[in-house]
């Protein structure tokens, strides 16, 4: 079995005490530190059993997984909670491409200008910027 493959199946397996662990709290919250003590995992555990909840949440027909600051990861279907997750989650990628334009994209376009992959690469990231404004 590859290396990767192992990891996968770990991290499935971390996503499914996680979900259990946060089924267990609902309505409440828990933040990283109350994840691990629940979970008995590490943070870096916690953290690629997060992601892969993510990447598997919807297939498996789980509620929705937000954070916040106040009380932590949690399943909601409040669309007022949705909403103002989802909303801050596109600020923060919208800052992200911003700051990837701007410090690299750009400055590396401007040393060579003719180079058509980064033209192109230019051009994509203003779309997607242009489109998390909108969604912001």
């Amino acid at each position: 079995m590859f290396r990767s493959q192992r990891r996968g199946d770990a991290a499935r397996e971390h996503a499914e005490v996680i979900w259990r662990v946060l089924m267990q709290a609902r309505p409440a919250g828990l933040h990283m530190p109350q994840l691990m003590r629940a979970t008995e995992l590490t943070r870096g555990q916690v953290g690629s059993g997060l992601a892969m909840m993510r990447d598997t949440i919807t297939k498996k027909g789980w509620p929705p997984v937000i954070y916040t600051r106040a009380d932590g990861y949690q399943f909601t279907a409040d669309p007022d909670d949705l909403e103002a997750y989802e909303t801050a989650r596109v600020h923060v990628l919208l800052t992200e491409v911003r700051r990837l334009i701007t410090g690299t994209i750009a400055p590396h376009a401007a040393l060579d200008p003719d180079d058509k992959r980064l033209r192109h690469i230019v051009a994509q990231l203003n779309s997607v910027e242009s489109t998390l404004d909108l969604i912001a």
